[in-house]
C-alpha cells in the first residue's frame, strides 16, 4: 500500500462553509458536484439544515435514488409541495411546473419568501435520463425566473441545488445542456426564454471537495 493510500481523507465538514455557499444562491442555482457519496451527503444535508434555519424559507428535499422517472419525480415533488396529486407531466394546469409555482398559505403566518430545492444524487436521473432531467431542470429554473421577472403575485424565491457526481460537471459543461439553456421546444425561441426574457439560465457549478482542499490549504499554511 502506498504511502498516498494511506492518507485520510480531508473531511467536508470544515467550519462556517454555509454562508458562502448561499451567497453563490443569491443569483443562481447551483451545480455541486463530487466523486465521494459521503461529502455529497454531507454537504447536501448539512446545507439543507442550514437554509431551513433561515427566516420565511422553504426547503424542497428530494431524494434522486428514488428519481428514475417522471412518475417519481412527481411523486417526490407532491410531498415536497402541498398541493393536489399530479398528471404525470411537465406542464399543463395539474402538472409539476403549476405545483412548483404554488405557495402554501397559513393563518397567522407570513408568506414564504424563499424556497431551495436541494436534490441528491441527481445524477441519478441524468444517467437514466437525460432529456427528461433536462425538462425538469428547465422547469424549475424557468419558474424561478417567471416569479423573479414576470409575476405580480408576491415575490417568492426559487433556487436549485443540484448535488452529484462529476457527471453533473460534464453537463454543466456541455452547450446544451439545461444547465447551459432553455430547453428547445422547437417552436422558435425556447418557452422560457419568450416567457421572462432571460437568455439563459442562471447556473454555476462548485466542486465540493473544494471545501476540504480549502481546508488542507489553511491547516499547511499555519
Amino acid at each position: 500500500m502506498s504511502a498516498l493510500s494511506r492518507k485520510p481523507e480531508i473531511p467536508l465538514l470544515v467550519p462556517d462553509w454555509q454562508g458562502d455557499i448561499v451567497q453563490f444562491l443569491d443569483e443562481n442555482h447551483l451545480v455541486a458536484w463530487s466523486e465521494s457519496a459521503a461529502r455529497r451527503t454531507q454537504f447536501a444535508v448539512s446545507l439543507g439544515q442550514f437554509l431551513g434555519r433561515q427566516r420565511d424559507t422553504e426547503v424542497c428535499v428530494f431524494y434522486g435514488k428514488f428519481i428514475t422517472d417522471l412518475d417519481s419525480f412527481c411523486y417526490q415533488l407532491e410531498r415536497a409541495i402541498p398541493g393536489p396529486a399530479l398528471d404525470r407531466r411537465i406542464d399543463g394546469p395539474r402538472g409539476a411546473v403549476a405545483l412548483l409555482r404554488a405557495r402554501a398559505s397559513f393563518r397567522g403566518r407570513p408568506e414564504t419568501k424563499f424556497r431551495y430545492y436541494i436534490w441528491h444524487d441527481a445524477d441519478v436521473l441524468l444517467r437514466q435520463d437525460h432529456k427528461l432531467f433536462g425538462q425538469i431542470a428547465d422547469a424549475m429554473a424557468g419558474v424561478a425566473a417567471e416569479a423573479e421577472y414576470v409575476s405580480d403575485d408576491l415575490l417568492l424565491i426559487h433556487r436549485a441545488v443540484f448535488v452529484g457526481s462529476s457527471m453533473l460537471d460534464v453537463y454543466a459543461e456541455d452547450p446544451r445542456g439545461q444547465f447551459r439553456q432553455w430547453y428547445p421546444d422547437g417552436q422558435g425561441e425556447p418557452f422560457w426564454q419568450v416567457v421572462t426574457g432571460i437568455k439563459r439560465p442562471p447556473f454555476i457549478k462548485y466542486c465540493i471537495d473544494m471545501l476540504g482542499l480549502e481546508s488542507q490549504l489553511r491547516r499547511e499554511s499555519a
